[in-house]
Protein backbone atom coordinates (compact mmCIF):
# COMPACT_ATOMS: atom_id res chain seq x y z
CA UNK A 1 0.00 0.00 0.00
CA UNK A 2 2.65 2.44 1.28
CA UNK A 3 5.30 3.70 -1.33
CA UNK A 4 8.38 5.26 0.62
CA UNK A 5 10.03 6.83 -2.34
CA UNK A 6 6.45 8.87 -2.76
CA UNK A 7 6.15 9.21 0.92
CA UNK A 8 9.54 11.16 1.16
CA UNK A 9 9.42 13.58 -1.92
CA UNK A 10 8.17 15.69 0.63
CA UNK A 11 10.80 14.54 3.19
CA UNK A 12 11.98 18.10 4.48
CA UNK A 13 8.04 19.48 5.31
CA UNK A 14 7.03 16.02 6.39
CA UNK A 15 9.84 16.03 9.09
CA UNK A 16 9.42 19.52 10.79
CA UNK A 17 6.46 18.32 12.76
CA UNK A 18 8.59 15.49 14.22
CA UNK A 19 10.69 17.63 15.31
CA UNK A 20 8.69 20.16 16.43
CA UNK A 21 7.23 17.79 18.56
CA UNK A 22 10.01 16.11 19.92
CA UNK A 23 11.47 19.50 21.17
CA UNK A 24 9.08 19.30 23.76
CA UNK A 25 9.68 16.05 25.28
CA UNK A 26 12.50 16.20 27.88
CA UNK A 27 13.27 12.98 28.16
CA UNK A 28 16.65 12.41 30.64
CA UNK A 29 18.54 9.33 29.45
CA UNK A 30 16.12 7.11 28.51
CA UNK A 31 16.38 3.78 28.28
CA UNK A 32 13.53 2.22 25.91
CA UNK A 33 12.26 4.73 23.46
CA UNK A 34 9.95 3.69 20.49
CA UNK A 35 8.54 5.01 17.68
CA UNK A 36 5.25 3.64 16.40
CA UNK A 37 4.34 3.71 12.54
CA UNK A 38 8.14 4.79 12.28
CA UNK A 39 7.76 4.82 8.61
CA UNK A 40 10.96 4.64 6.50
CA UNK A 41 12.67 5.22 9.79
CA UNK A 42 15.28 7.97 9.00
CA UNK A 43 13.65 10.17 11.51
CA UNK A 44 13.60 6.99 13.81
CA UNK A 45 17.20 6.71 13.29
CA UNK A 46 17.57 10.53 14.75
CA UNK A 47 16.56 9.42 17.95
CA UNK A 48 19.29 7.30 18.43
CA UNK A 49 21.22 10.21 18.05
CA UNK A 50 19.62 12.39 20.05
CA UNK A 51 19.28 9.44 23.30
CA UNK A 52 22.78 7.73 22.63
CA UNK A 53 22.58 5.50 25.32
CA UNK A 54 19.04 4.67 24.51
CA UNK A 55 17.58 1.30 22.93
CA UNK A 56 15.64 2.41 20.04
CA UNK A 57 12.82 0.22 18.49
CA UNK A 58 10.58 1.40 15.31
CA UNK A 59 7.46 -0.43 14.36
CA UNK A 60 5.44 -0.28 11.36
CA UNK A 61 2.53 -2.21 9.58
CA UNK A 62 3.28 -1.64 6.37
CA UNK A 63 6.22 -4.38 4.64
CA UNK A 64 7.13 -1.90 2.12
CA UNK A 65 8.19 0.79 4.75
CA UNK A 66 9.87 -1.71 7.04
CA UNK A 67 11.68 -2.84 4.27
CA UNK A 68 12.74 0.47 3.65
CA UNK A 69 14.18 1.32 6.90
CA UNK A 70 15.91 -2.13 7.21
CA UNK A 71 17.58 -0.90 4.24
CA UNK A 72 18.37 2.22 6.63
CA UNK A 73 19.72 -0.02 9.60
CA UNK A 74 21.81 -1.78 6.75
CA UNK A 75 23.47 1.10 5.91
CA UNK A 76 24.60 2.18 9.62
CA UNK A 77 25.56 -1.44 10.36
CA UNK A 78 28.90 -1.07 12.53
CA UNK A 79 28.30 2.20 14.30
CA UNK A 80 27.61 3.15 17.99
CA UNK A 81 23.92 3.98 16.85
CA UNK A 82 23.10 0.77 14.42
CA UNK A 83 23.61 -1.14 17.08
CA UNK A 84 21.25 0.35 19.08
CA UNK A 85 18.56 0.75 16.56
CA UNK A 86 16.11 -1.91 15.37
CA UNK A 87 12.82 -2.11 13.01
CA UNK A 88 10.04 -4.23 13.16
CA UNK A 89 6.73 -4.99 11.22
CA UNK A 90 3.92 -4.43 13.40
CA UNK A 91 0.38 -3.41 13.89
CA UNK A 92 0.35 -0.67 16.49
CA UNK A 93 -3.06 -1.11 17.41
CA UNK A 94 -1.72 -4.68 18.74
CA UNK A 95 1.48 -3.83 19.94
CA UNK A 96 2.26 -4.48 23.82
CA UNK A 97 5.98 -3.94 24.94
CA UNK A 98 6.07 -6.09 27.72
CA UNK A 99 8.13 -3.60 30.11
CA UNK A 100 7.83 -0.52 30.81
CA UNK A 101 8.85 2.33 27.90
CA UNK A 102 10.23 5.53 28.60
CA UNK A 103 9.29 7.37 25.26
CA UNK A 104 7.19 6.85 23.05
CA UNK A 105 6.85 8.63 19.83
CA UNK A 106 3.55 8.47 16.93
CA UNK A 107 4.12 10.93 14.30
CA UNK A 108 1.40 11.17 11.80
CA UNK A 109 -0.13 7.87 12.28
CA UNK A 110 -3.19 7.85 14.59
CA UNK A 111 -5.47 9.47 11.63
CA UNK A 112 -5.73 6.08 10.42
CA UNK A 113 -6.82 4.48 13.61
CA UNK A 114 -10.36 4.37 14.65
CA UNK A 115 -10.56 4.86 17.79
CA UNK A 116 -7.13 5.66 18.59
CA UNK A 117 -8.45 7.86 22.11
CA UNK A 118 -8.70 3.91 23.83
CA UNK A 119 -5.35 3.53 22.34
CA UNK A 120 -3.56 6.23 23.83
CA UNK A 121 -4.86 5.48 27.24
CA UNK A 122 -3.90 2.01 26.48
CA UNK A 123 0.21 3.26 25.85
CA UNK A 124 -0.37 5.97 28.65
CA UNK A 125 -0.57 2.84 31.18
CA UNK A 126 2.35 1.04 29.40
CA UNK A 127 5.17 4.20 30.29
CA UNK A 128 7.85 3.96 32.88
CA UNK A 129 6.88 6.10 35.90
CA UNK A 130 8.08 9.57 34.64
CA UNK A 131 7.56 8.45 30.93
CA UNK A 132 6.89 10.43 27.68
CA UNK A 133 4.01 9.61 25.05
CA UNK A 134 4.60 12.18 22.42
CA UNK A 135 2.17 12.50 18.89
CA UNK A 136 1.28 14.53 16.40
CA UNK A 137 -1.56 14.03 13.76
CA UNK A 138 -2.85 15.87 11.07
CA UNK A 139 -6.00 18.10 11.27
CA UNK A 140 -6.34 19.20 8.01
CA UNK A 141 -9.61 17.59 7.40
CA UNK A 142 -12.12 20.50 6.53
CA UNK A 143 -9.35 21.25 3.68
CA UNK A 144 -9.77 21.22 -0.03
CA UNK A 145 -7.40 18.58 -0.59
CA UNK A 146 -9.75 15.95 2.22
CA UNK A 147 -13.17 17.35 0.90
CA UNK A 148 -12.59 17.16 -2.77
CA UNK A 149 -11.43 12.94 -1.99
CA UNK A 150 -14.22 12.18 -0.13
CA UNK A 151 -16.67 14.01 -2.44
CA UNK A 152 -14.97 12.06 -5.78
CA UNK A 153 -14.98 8.77 -3.88
CA UNK A 154 -18.76 9.20 -3.05
CA UNK A 155 -19.50 10.48 -6.72
CA UNK A 156 -21.50 8.18 -8.80
CA UNK A 157 -18.47 7.45 -11.13
CA UNK A 158 -16.44 5.96 -7.92
CA UNK A 159 -18.78 4.98 -5.36
CA UNK A 160 -18.88 1.03 -6.60
CA UNK A 161 -15.60 0.90 -6.90
CA UNK A 162 -14.39 2.50 -3.63
CA UNK A 163 -17.01 1.29 -1.32
CA UNK A 164 -15.42 0.51 1.90
CA UNK A 165 -11.94 1.69 1.80
CA UNK A 166 -11.18 3.46 5.22
CA UNK A 167 -10.07 7.00 4.23
CA UNK A 168 -7.76 8.62 6.66
CA UNK A 169 -10.15 9.83 9.99
CA UNK A 170 -7.92 12.85 10.97
CA UNK A 171 -7.02 14.01 14.85
CA UNK A 172 -9.40 15.46 17.57
CA UNK A 173 -8.73 18.55 19.07
CA UNK A 174 -5.93 19.34 21.57
CA UNK A 175 -8.50 20.00 24.66
CA UNK A 176 -9.94 17.04 23.95
CA UNK A 177 -6.65 14.97 23.94
CA UNK A 178 -5.89 17.35 26.94
CA UNK A 179 -8.51 15.95 28.92
CA UNK A 180 -8.17 12.21 27.81
CA UNK A 181 -4.69 12.04 29.30
CA UNK A 182 -4.94 14.51 31.84
CA UNK A 183 -7.49 11.69 33.30
CA UNK A 184 -5.45 9.11 32.58
CA UNK A 185 -2.57 10.57 35.16
CA UNK A 186 -0.40 12.50 32.86
CA UNK A 187 1.03 15.84 32.82
CA UNK A 188 0.00 17.39 29.40
CA UNK A 189 1.00 19.97 26.82
CA UNK A 190 -1.39 19.87 23.60
CA UNK A 191 -1.02 22.59 20.89
CA UNK A 192 -1.93 23.04 17.27
CA UNK A 193 -0.10 24.55 13.97
CA UNK A 194 -0.64 25.76 10.86
CA UNK A 195 2.24 25.18 8.56
CA UNK A 196 2.51 27.13 5.57
CA UNK A 197 4.53 24.56 3.05
CA UNK A 198 5.55 26.42 0.21
CA UNK A 199 5.71 23.19 -2.76
CA UNK A 200 8.02 23.28 -5.54
CA UNK A 201 7.20 21.28 -8.80
CA UNK A 202 4.49 20.05 -11.04
CA UNK A 203 1.38 19.02 -9.30
CA UNK A 204 3.19 19.33 -5.96
CA UNK A 205 -0.23 18.88 -3.63
CA UNK A 206 -1.08 15.86 -5.79
CA UNK A 207 2.01 14.48 -5.43
CA UNK A 208 2.05 14.94 -1.69
CA UNK A 209 -1.16 13.04 -1.41
CA UNK A 210 -0.06 10.04 -3.64
CA UNK A 211 2.16 9.56 -0.76
CA UNK A 212 0.07 9.64 2.05
CA UNK A 213 -4.01 10.52 2.00
CA UNK A 214 -4.30 8.91 -1.83
CA UNK A 215 -3.00 5.70 -0.58
CA UNK A 216 -5.96 3.50 0.17
CA UNK A 217 -7.86 4.81 -3.19
CA UNK A 218 -4.70 4.02 -5.73
CA UNK A 219 -4.01 0.33 -3.35
CA UNK A 220 -8.12 0.01 -3.95
CA UNK A 221 -7.92 0.43 -8.13
CA UNK A 222 -6.08 -1.25 -10.57
CA UNK A 223 -3.55 1.04 -12.77
CA UNK A 224 -5.67 2.47 -15.19
CA UNK A 225 -8.24 3.39 -13.08
CA UNK A 226 -5.93 5.32 -10.89
CA UNK A 227 -4.73 7.08 -13.02
CA UNK A 228 -8.38 8.57 -14.58
CA UNK A 229 -9.19 8.87 -10.42
CA UNK A 230 -5.46 10.97 -10.41
CA UNK A 231 -6.63 13.02 -13.24
CA UNK A 232 -9.90 14.19 -11.36
CA UNK A 233 -8.27 14.66 -8.68
CA UNK A 234 -5.74 16.71 -9.93
CA UNK A 235 -7.35 19.34 -11.76
CA UNK A 236 -9.59 20.35 -8.53
CA UNK A 237 -6.47 20.56 -6.77
CA UNK A 238 -4.55 22.44 -9.01
CA UNK A 239 -8.25 24.78 -8.87
CA UNK A 240 -7.99 24.87 -4.99
CA UNK A 241 -4.38 24.97 -4.70
CA UNK A 242 -3.52 27.54 -7.66
CA UNK A 243 0.88 27.86 -8.13
CA UNK A 244 2.43 31.24 -7.63
CA UNK A 245 5.73 32.09 -9.44
CA UNK A 246 7.66 31.22 -5.82
CA UNK A 247 5.79 27.95 -5.85
CA UNK A 248 2.98 26.51 -4.50
CA UNK A 249 1.03 27.45 -0.93
CA UNK A 250 0.09 24.51 0.81
CA UNK A 251 -1.47 25.13 4.42
CA UNK A 252 -1.47 22.07 7.00
CA UNK A 253 -2.65 22.16 10.10
CA UNK A 254 -1.59 19.62 12.67
CA UNK A 255 -2.19 18.80 16.48
CA UNK A 256 0.65 18.16 19.24
CA UNK A 257 0.53 16.29 21.97
CA UNK A 258 3.26 15.52 24.18
CA UNK A 259 2.14 13.59 27.76
CA UNK A 260 4.65 13.02 30.78
CA UNK A 261 3.33 10.36 33.29
CA UNK A 262 3.70 11.54 36.78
Amino acid sequence: MWDPGQYLRYADERSRPFFDLLGRVVADRPGLVVDLGCGPGQLTATLASRWPDAEIEGIDSSPEMITSAQELLADRAGSKAGGRLSFALGDLRDWNCGRPVDVIVSNAVLQWVPGHAQLLTRWSGMLAAGGWLAFQVPGNFDQPSHAILRELAASKRWRPLLAGVQLNRQAGDPAEYVDLLAGAGCEVDAWETTYLHVLQGEDPVLDWYKGSGLRPVLTALPPELSAEFLASYGARIREAYPAAPYGTPFPFRRVFVVARRS
